[in-house]
């Protein structure tokens, strides 16, 4: 009496699912043995289980029957160093080229900010950059009225210790700065 056939799907029971990938990848790996064996065949097998885990079985060096495979099918020699060199060299040429492109690209755009090279830019480019500026104005604005009042609060405290006279000259620095201030309003 003959085995029934068993349909092929998915197993969802994972315990039933492990089981059987156990007991058919022995069989797997048995019958390749049996069949380098019996009939004197190069053979290769590499099983890979669901969770990554990999088995293997080679009657000869697996290199050299991978390297056999990829000539048989057209594919190029992958530890040929030649042509890892080539391909590295290709890989580093396309980045420096890349990289080049990127570095032009920012000296027009830091020219852009500086409002030089403006006449190849477009409408919708010259407004978007009028956006940026003044966000970027703004910005800075924000941060000087901050330090300002850091400033001040500063002065302040100096002043009832020092005097009323000493606020500016406490904080030379900022002089400038207020004045800065001034103008900017």
């Amino acid at each position: 009496m003959g085995r029934g056939k068993v349909e092929l799907k998915r197993i969802e029971n994972p315990t039933s699912r492990q089981v059987t990938f156990s007991k058919r990848r022995n069989g797997l790996l048995k019958k390749a043995f049996e069949l380098s064996i019996l009939c004197d065949a190069e053979v290769a097998l590499i099983i890979f289980s669901p969770s990554g885990k990999a088995y293997q079985f080679a009657s000869h060096d697996i290199t050299r029957t991978i390297s056999m495979y990829r000539r048989e099918v057209g594919l190029p020699e992958s530890n040929n160093s030649s042509f890892l060199r080539a391909r590295t060299m290709e890989y580093w040429r396309n980045e420096n080229e890349e990289l080049r492109r990127s570095i032009g690209n920012l000296e027009m755009r830091l020219m852009n900010l500086a409002g030089e090279e403006l006449s190849t830019l477009g409408v919708q480019e010259l407004k978007q950059l009028e956006r940026q500026l003044k966000t970027g104005v703004e910005r800075i604005r924000s941060k000087m009225i901050k330090l300002h009042e850091l400033n001040f609060a500063d002065a302040s405290c100096s002043t009832t210790t020092v005097g009323a006279n000493a606020r500016i000259s406490a904080f030379p620095r900022y002089k400038n700065i207020r004045m800065n201030l001034s103008l900017l309003f």
